[in-house]
């Protein structure tokens, strides 16, 4: 079945806007959105949505009243997408990203590894994170810099979507991670990915939606806690993640737009967290908090 592409034509600053009205709007389901820049001198973006064509109708009319109070006057055009593994495609072209210590990289690109480089190898695939999206790269550094100054006995991926983050922990420390993800396809395509790193023990990959497994009260508390989802949900399950963090562990929160930022410290500085530092790739944050701090 043909997939369709649903986009308005913008500014950089209402891009991020309607991204941000999109996320609010879309964020908990199955969609993807995003922004692309057409024409830097003229300042055009295009912010989209995708769906399947039969789910044409019901998302355009969403589409329509996000767009309502702000841009009522704005069209939606629409393109149907030609069946290509866009994911795949996509990726053909990218160059390995370095993240702090590590270098995420796709198989093609196996000889721009250096000694020294901690190498995690990520083709296109079906689930989310190659090192090239701005919250995934932030997540990276991060988690470098947690590892260099902390000694975490163990950690959770929520969310894993291509296992990166989990696998990056795994190969700076040896300590068990928890990976968890609300599709089962993210779940077996991050396990493959486990095992074509070299990472064959000490990763658990668990389907769960939110907090609703024994394998959170099992494997925790935590004492690294990371998060790469987005600000809705995450902000809605801080009262939860904070209750399975260890004392004094840290939290690294990404998939969260510069604008919203505050909201999601807001939510875990009333969890009890306190804010140690933002960074931003990419007109997206990744936040590190910490219990205690």
């Amino acid at each position: 079945m043909s997939e369709l592409r649903l986009f308005v034509t913008v500014t950089e600053r209402e891009s991020e806007d309607i991204l941000e009205r999109l996320s609010f709007c879309f964020g908990e389901e199955d969609y993807a959105i995003g922004t692309t820049e057409i024409d830097e001198k003229a300042d055009r973006w295009e912010a989209s949505i995708y769906m399947m064509l039969a789910e044409e109708d019901e998302v355009h009319q969403r589409f329509r009243e996000v767009l309502q109070d702000a841009y009522p006057s704005l069209p939606i055009e629409r393109e149907v997408l030609p069946d290509i593994d866009w994911i795949a495609k996509s990726l053909e072209g990218l160059k390995p990203v370095r993240a702090g210590r590590f270098l995420v990289h796709g198989s093609h690109d196996r000889d721009k590894v250096k000694a020294g480089d901690l190498a995690i190898e990520i083709d296109a695939g079906q689930a989310f994170g190659t090192g090239h999206h701005g919250t995934t790269a932030g997540c990276l550094e991060v988690i470098a810099s947690v590892m260099r100054a902390r000694s975490p006995r163990n950690a959770l991926d929520l969310g894993t979507g291509s296992g990166v983050l989990a696998i990056a922990v795994r190969k700076l420390r040896n300590i068990p991670v928890l990976a968890t993800d609300i599709d089962p396809v993210a779940t077996r395509v991050a396990r493959e990915n486990a095992r074509l790193n070299g990472v064959v023990s000490g990763l658990d990959f668990v389907t769960a939606p939110g907090f609703h497994s024994p394998a959170f009260s099992t494997h925790g508390p935590f004492d690294l806690i990371i998060a790469n989802i987005l600000a809705r949900p995450l902000i809605k399950m801080a009262p939860q993640l904070v209750t399975h963090l260890a004392p004094g562990g840290d939290v690294i929160l990404s998939g969260i737009l510069a604008s919203q930022r505050w909201k999601v410290i807001a939510a875990y500085s009333g969890a009890g967290l306190g804010h140690v530092r933002t960074i931003w790739r990419n007109g997206w944050v990744t936040i590190h908090l910490r219990h205690g701090c």
